[in-house]
Order: C-alpha cells, then structure tokens, then sequence
C-alpha cells in the first residue's frame, strides 16, 4: 500500500463541493470550508475542479500538511440525464488536468453508464500512467468487480442510488449492503461514502470492514442540513 493510501486508511474524508448556483461555491468560501473541515480533523479532501484542488493544495503546504486529495472533473450545471449518463472525469484530458492541479488520487465515474469520452480501461490506463492511484466510483457489486478486474486500486460507493438502475434503493441510509460484499469479494480498499449523515453510519461502515469513509452534504451544504431539519418538525 503506499504511502498516500496509508494517510486514509480507517479515516474520514470530507467531500467540500458546491455548483456554481450555490452561495459557498465562491472561491473564497470554498477555501474557508476546506480550512474549516482541515481544521475539524479530516483527513482527506475530495474536491471538484482544479480551482479547488491547487488552493487547498497551496494552503496544505504553507501549513504542512499533508492531506491526501481526491480530485474529479464534473460539469456545472449536471446534464439533465445525469442518472443515466458518465459524468464524473470523464475523460484523459480531465484525469491530466486533475494531477496538473495536484490531486493525489484520481477519481472516475465506474459505473456501466453511457459513455461520451474514453473507456474505463483508458481513464484507469491514465490515471496509473501518471503513478497516481485510480479510484472507481460505482453503483453496483458487479460495477465493483469490473473495475477492479481493469486495475482500480479503490472501489467507492459513491454513486449507489444515484443512477437509473440503482433507483430502486429508496433507502436515505448509506448502502451497507453493497459496502459489505465489496468487501467480502475485492482485494483493494473500499470506501463508503453517500447518504452518511450520522456518526453512527462511520462507525457501522468501519465495523463492515470500509477502508475510508466520505462524508460531504452532511458536514458542508448547510441547505440541505437545514432542509432536514425543518422537514422533521413539518
């Protein structure tokens, strides 16, 4: 395992991201979320964007600090048919652009979704060509499988219930289930990240044997914080 790996390993992640129709998404805001959460004790930061990755890149080495980043590419705003389409990195100009910009790990969209740019063998290819670790978001065990069969070196939950094909799960807890025979079939490390909204869930998803948690809306899109809030007295 290297050494980047090892920085996450049984650690929390915080995703800090924002569309551009969000009031957080100004650049000076996003830097203050990525300090808070730096702060808070996060170990590691999946970010949007190379805006993003080479401020919280630049303030990580005035700071010394050494948190490791997963970057990915996503358009603003999403298409229409996002359930059904790739659109996280998806393509090799973005994967370049993202190590450019200096993120540690690589993530792409895993699933069996249409696709508009290069095959996940390519994107993998790159990524690997660059010496960065590859990481598989899916939304399926058999996604999963495939993905590491091409060389993912993570495997990620990321995208469970948000696909078409995945729509089926209305549950609003994360996906223990497809966590747990991850797990149970792959070699790589395999982390949990959507619908995480309590400590509980971390502590479940570590007990399921996940190699790192993410955590994003919960901890910085105060909206949908407050919507869950209101929503529970109505």
């Amino acid at each position: 395992m290297n050494e980047i790996l090892q920085k996450l390993n049984k650690k929390i992640i915080v995703s800090c991201q924002a569309s551009s129709s969000e009031p957080l998404y100004k650049e000076e805001c996003m830097n203050a979320m990525i300090k808070s959460v730096i702060t808070g004790g996060a170990s590691g930061l999946r970010l949007a964007g190379e805006r993003d990755i080479r401020n919280a890149k630049n303030f990580c080495t005035q700071n010394s600090k050494k948190l490791p980043i997963i970057g990915i590419t996503k358009p603003d705003p999403l298409p229409k048919n996002w359930k059904d389409v790739v659109y996280i990195t998806p393509n090799v100009i973005d994967v370049r652009l993202l190590a450019k910009a200096g993120a540690d790990i690589i993530a792409f969209d895993g699933t069996s979704r249409v696709r508009n740019g290069e095959n996940l063998a390519q994107i993998i290819c790159a990524v690997k060509e660059l010496g960065l670790p590859a990481m598989a978001d899916i939304s399926t065990l058999e996604e999963g499988i495939m993905c590491r069969l091409l060389g993912a070196d993570i495997i990620s939950t990321t995208l469970s219930g948000y696909t078409t094909h995945t729509q089926t799960n209305k549950s609003q807890e994360p996906d223990f289930e497809l966590l747990k025979n991850l797990v149970k079939i792959l070699d790589c490390p395999v982390i949990l990240e959507g619908r995480i909204w309590m400590p509980e869930h971390v502590k479940h998803a570590f007990e399921l044997g996940a190699f790192s948690v993410v955590i994003g809306s919960a901890i910085t899109r105060p909206q949908l914080i407050t919507q869950k809030f209101v929503q529970a007295v109505k």
